[in-house]
């Protein structure tokens, strides 16, 4: 295990050293997350997909665009068949 250390500042900023940063994956602007466990240890990870409009595209696209009914009728039948075991 190796120890890397870094500075807080007076606003509570750190910079996450470079060596970090590149066994994360993570570059300018990109999120990470602090997660405490229970026994008190502390790990930063990289949020894949820090919010919803970092998912656009992520499905790819239909052939062709569903209409509005279309896609109401297909989430109903999703419903229905999930409530009676058919999902």
């Amino acid at each position: 295990m190796r120890e890397i250390v870094a500075t807080v500042t007076s606003k509570g900023q750190i910079t996450i050293p470079v060596e970090v940063r590149r066994h994360l994956g993570i570059g300018e602007r990109d999120k990470v997350a602090f997660v405490i466990d229970p026994d008190g240890a502390v790990a930063v990870r990289p949020v894949a997909h820090p919010d919803i409009a970092s998912l656009r595209g992520a499905a790819g696209r239909l052939a062709t665009p569903l209409s509005w009914p279309e896609m109401l009728r297909i989430a109903r039948e999703d419903q229905l068949a999930s409530e009676y075991g058919e999902g």
